[in-house]
């Protein structure tokens, strides 16, 4: 094997390399594009078409030169027709062939590559000397091969023609790629492939067919996946896998030994398989990233729309609310006339309801604007033990109405933190009013304590207790003890948002439970000013 062989097989190496990566490089992009399958199948037939030509111009016996170019002729035909189809799809992901492609054009592909495996195309080669271009003699069938592979190349670089006159803007710039590169092929296949061989009996560029054709893959490759495949990982994958690829061919081309020659072969194709099946695995990640991604914004979307139709039911129901219950009271206090004490009874039934409903619709307008993240605050130096004080007094009356035990444990000395008074006493109203509510009969006992670094405040209860299930969730958002649902009113957003306000604070919330019935204990932990 001589060094310009060596060159020969270098280059048709490289060339096949390159271009069955860039192929299902495209092809595992968008398996379901006709396009992607059909530049697929273009580069398949061209990578065989390759690798058998450049084995047929280096047979050495006139019955392997015969077979051969039989399997040339044949990959010829797909490559033909691949490139026709490819003209006539480009760049459209889903494409309704006609009757007449179905049921007449594509029988005759058919019929006519088979045909060429006969010897109606090609019967005999003569004159065989190895290392020299071998003469097949050709039989009938080559017109109508040459017919058929030549109609279709014509039709499809007409029909790519047309499209790039009659494109506009960036689709006029994709198919300018691939008429450039499907120019550039044909000049390179004519020149050295025809010219130099038929007029200068030059055949040494006859096994580089596969390498005149990648000019016009690598244009194709570019055009389809402009906009979606230039991602920096897929670029460096598919580099690499080239390099390799390359890397491994060179340790064929220059080694003389036939058995590993064979081998080495053999890695170079494990090599490239290895390859195009991790360029198949980055892209599948890229494209969940950005479904993921496009589903997080689909997400993000639907939580935008659902705070907004939160705070806009809240404002529309709250403003009649507050009328309702003006007049309640009104009503209550005697102002419209003496009323009897059913009335009244029944109108601070009104009254109450109407206060329940206000504080879930505020429940509804913190959660917007801490889902938004406009919550304001106003930290300042504040006594948590008279905060939790005033608080407990405001709620004692409920606990009295329960008949519960409910005593408060304050510290002697101020219990100072930097916090939003306003914010904080309604992360205390709700734990207590909670311990108050889920607790039927027993105690609530309200503590505030202070270490060197920290105030705790802690609210344990005998009541219902918090089940092993619902522990972990118990700060989540729309979050309620089922088992209370029906009794209790509530949104299951005041311990979302008391965590929220407390995680402003800079502190920690939490709660323990030893189950079902057991009672539970609330915890608030603040640093000290």
């Amino acid at each position: 094997m001589t060094a310009f062989a060596n060159l020969d097989l270098f280059s048709v190496g490289i060339a096949v390399a390159a271009t069955l990566v860039l192929g299902f490089s495209v092809y595992f992009q968008n398996r379901q594009s006709v396009t992607g399958r059909t530049f697929l199948l273009f580069v398949l037939a061209t990578s065989v078409w390759g690798i058998v030509n450049y084995a047929h111009y280096n047979a050495t016996t006139a019955v392997a030169a015969l077979l051969l170019i039989r399997l040339i002729m044949f990959c010829a035909v797909w490559q033909a027709f691949s490139l026709h189809q490819l003209f006539l799809v480009m760049p459209q992901e889903h494409f309704n062939f006609s009757k007449k492609y179905r049921l007449a054009l594509f029988p005759l592909v058919i019929i006519t590559a088979l045909l060429t495996l006969t010897p109606l195309v090609f019967s005999r080669i003569v004159n065989f000397v190895s290392g020299e271009v071998p003469d097949a003699i050709p039989g009938p069938g080559i017109v109508l091969f040459g017919i058929v592979a030549i109609g279709l190349v014509s039709r499809g670089l007409y029909t790519l023609l047309k499209k790039f006159l009659s494109a506009r803007g960036e689709e006029r710039h994709q198919f300018r790629f691939v008429l450039f590169g499907a120019l550039l092929m044909f000049v390179l296949i004519i020149t050295f492939n025809f010219v130099l061989a038929a007029f200068l009996n030059d055949f040494r560029f006859l096994p580089l067919g596969a390498v005149f054709v990648l000019p016009f893959a690598v244009a194709t490759f570019y055009s389809v996946f402009k906009h979606h495949l230039f991602h920096v990982r897929v670029f460096a994958t598919e580099f690499l896998t080239f390099i390799l690829a390359v890397a491994t061919l060179y340790e064929v081309v220059v080694e003389r030994n036939p058995i590993l020659i064979g081998l080495r072969s053999g890695v170079f194709l494990l090599v490239l398989a290895v390859g195009i099946l991790l360029i198949k695995s980055v892209l599948k990640e890229i494209e969940q990233r950005e479904r993921i991604a496009e589903q997080a914004k689909e997400l993000e979307n639907l939580s935008r729309f659902k705070t907004q139709l939160l705070s806009l039911a809240s404002h529309q129901i709250k403003a009649p609310l507050a009328v309702i219950k003006g007049f309640a009271e009104l009503i209550e206090q005697g102002l419209y006339g003496p009323v009897s004490e059913k009335v009244k009874e029944t109108v601070g039934k009104m009254h109450h309801s109407t206060d329940e409903l206000i504080d879930l619709i505020n429940d509804l307008l913190n959660f917007r604007q801490v889902e938004e993240g406009k919550l304001e605050y106003h930290f300042e130096k504040t006594d948590l033990r008279e905060l939790v004080r005033n608080v407990c007094e405001k709620l004692k009356l409920l606990a009295d109405e329960k008949h519960l035990e409910f005593s408060v444990h304050l510290p002697a000395e101020p219990a100072y933190a930097n916090a939003d008074k306003e914010k904080l006493s309604q992360v205390i109203q709700n734990v207590v009013d909670n311990s108050i509510k889920y607790t039927p009969r027993g105690r609530v006992a309200v503590n505030v304590e202070c270490d060197r670094e920290n105030v705790t405040i802690w609210v344990a209860d005998t009541g219902l207790g918090i089940t092993k299930d619902l522990l972990p969730h118990l700060f989540d958002e729309f979050i309620r003890d089922e088992r209370v649902k029906k009794e209790v009113r509530g949104t299951g957003l005041g311990l979302y948002i008391a965590r929220k306000i407390i995680e402003a604070h800079g502190g920690t919330i939490w709660a323990e439970s030893e189950g079902e019935g057991r009672g539970s204990k609330f915890f608030v932990r603040i640093k000290k000013a």
